[in-house]
């Protein structure tokens, strides 16, 4: 067994959750007039703090972020949530892990209160000890900070931890705190940039991850 918690991000990990990120980032785009016609491009929305991506990625200053941000939830809070799919075989790699004594929980930029309403729409909530996101102003966005506040509220001291995610910000989030790491290839990142961030392990599959996990 290698570790004893197994801290999950959710976009890209858990869930597919990339048509309804992209149509709300598209439907706020729209509203400052901006027409993307390659959808592709809006997929670097998926994992980074919503509120940095429309900074880093559009240029936008504090007040049009916050324009872009009030936008994107319109839509997001009303039909771009449920944009969302369970990747096959979660459910029961979430059941294994719990079954040989894994505690769980989530770490993800995303809003708290977004990934609480996704995990209970999916059925999957009792499976995670703690779920831990952003604020909804866009505070406690970086992901080392979400979980070194995951570590802390489960009174962890790092042994015996790993962070799961598919890019380079859960990577570097790990790294940041001194616990172990688990790519994953069925999300948004890809090898390059989960080995370049300095991944601990990479798993291309669901069963290759719950192997590296509790080798069975």
């Amino acid at each position: 067994m290698m570790d004893k918690l197994a801290l999950f991000d959710l976009d890209g990990t858990l869930t597919d959750s990339g048509e309804g990120i992209v149509n709300s980032v598209r439907f706020a785009l729209d509203h400052f007039g901006i027409d993307v016609k390659n959808l592709d491009e809006l997929n670097r929305f998926i994992g980074p703090p919503l509120w940095n991506s429309f900074r880093d990625f559009c240029g936008f200053d504090d007040n049009q972020v916050k324009e872009a941000v009030k936008k994107y939830r319109e839509y997001y809070n009303v039909k771009g949530i449920f944009e969302n799919r369970l990747y096959d075989g979660i459910t029961i790699l979430l059941d294994n892990l719990t079954n040989v004594g894994i505690k769980l929980a989530v770490a993800t930029s995303k809003p708290t209160k977004y990934a609480k309403i996704i995990l209970d729409h999916f059925e999957i909530s009792r499976y995670f000890d703690l779920i831990m996101g952003s604020e909804m102003d866009g505070t406690r966005s970086d992901k080392a900070e979400i979980i070194a506040y995951a570590l802390n509220g489960l009174n962890y001291d790092g042994n015996d931890a790993a962070m799961v995610g598919d890019r380079s910000y859960d990577i570097i989030g790990a790294n940041k705190n001194y616990i172990d790491s688990i790519g994953v290839l069925w999300g948004y990142g890809d090898r390059a940039e989960l080995e370049a961030a300095g991944a601990t392990r990479i798993a291309e599959s669901i069963n290759e991850l719950q192997y590296i996990i509790i080798g069975v």
